[in-house]
Order: C-alpha cells, then sequence, then structure tokens
C-alpha cells in the first residue's frame, strides 16, 4: 500500500517541479542582478559548448567566438536553469528512491539473518538432545550388563546374538 502511493508522490513531485521551473525561469530573466549573472553563465555555456562542437567536428578552436546577444544568452540560461532544477528534483527523487530501496533490502536481509541464526540454533539444540539421548543409551545399556538383565530382556546389541532369536526357552 505505501509503496504506490511513494512512487505517486514522486511522479507528482516530479510533474510540479516542471511549472516550478517555468517559473523560476520567469523571474530569473526580471530580476537585475541575477539577470546579470545568467547572462555571465550564458555567455561561458556558449563558449564552452562551442569549442567542444568545434573540437568534435575537428575545426580550428583558436577562433574568436562571437558572445550572444543580451536577449539570446537570457533565454538560453532561463532554459539551462529550469533543465538544472527539473533535473535536480528527478535525482534527488532517484537518489531517496534508490535509499528507500536499500533500507528495504536490509531489513529484509536481516530478517533472513534472523531466521537462518534460529535454525542454527534449533539445528545445536537438536545435536544436543541427540547427545544427550545416545548418551543416555550408553548408560542404559551399561546398566542392564551389569545387572545381568540382557539375559532376561534379551537386550542386545543388534536384536540377534549367536543365531537366538530372543524367545525365552
Amino acid at each position: 500500500m505505501v509503496l504506490p502511493l511513494l512512487k505517486l508522490g514522486t511522479l507528482a513531485l516530479k510533474t510540479l517541479s516542471k511549472p516550478v521551473a517555468a517559473r523560476l525561469k520567469q523571474q530569473a530573466a526580471i530580476h537585475p542582478r541575477f539577470r546579470q549573472h545568467i547572462v555571465r553563465m550564458a555567455q561561458a555555456n556558449h563558449r564552452l559548448t562551442t569549442r567542444m562542437q568545434r573540437r568534435i567536428y575537428g575545426h580550428a578552436t583558436n577562433v574568436e567566438i562571437r558572445p550572444l546577444n543580451e536577449e539570446k544568452a537570457v533565454q538560453a540560461a532561463v532554459d539551462l536553469i529550469g533543465e538544472v532544477f527539473v533535473f535536480l528534483v528527478a535525482g534527488a527523487l532517484l537518489i531517496f528512491e534508490v535509499q528507500r530501496s536499500a533500507r528495504s533490502e536490509a531489513r529484509k536481509e536481516e530478517r533472513r539473518q534472523q531466521e537462518l541464526e534460529a535454525v542454527r540454533q534449533r539445528n545445536e539444540e537438536i545435536a544436543q538432545e541427540v547427545e544427550l539421548l545416545k548418551h543416555n543409551i550408553q548408560e542404559l545399556e551399561k546398566l542392564a550388563r551389569g545387572q545381568g538383565l540382557s539375559g532376561i530382556l534379551n537386550f542386545r546389541r543388534g536384536g540377534i546374538e549367536d543365531g537366538k532369536t530372543g524367545k525365552a526357552a
């Protein structure tokens, strides 16, 4: 019962993170100081991706890369912020789910270990009982031989001795 509700909750959180990311993008584009930071971030990202693309395609990398105009930079930065926000929420949910699953597995393993230990303990108890019974049988056999009851009760090892069937004559 808990697992489906938990999965549904994580799905709802992922879905709700997208409008939050859109609102974050909208506010980021409006705030003046933050706008300057995101323009610098977008320009740095643009330079990095352009250099990587040039290296991948085998073009010269020592050429000057033209910066984006401010509006394109702001749009690229807020898109990146929105994507990063959704990615972080999804990553956090994934980490949460993995940890929850690991705790569940650890509890199951602990129960298995307890059951295994109970079986081992019961096995040892049975082995001790068997040894005690063997010892008791040996003591009874000694007593029976010592008191001479073996002839009367026909109490012998193996049940048949010297060809006799154990019937009294």
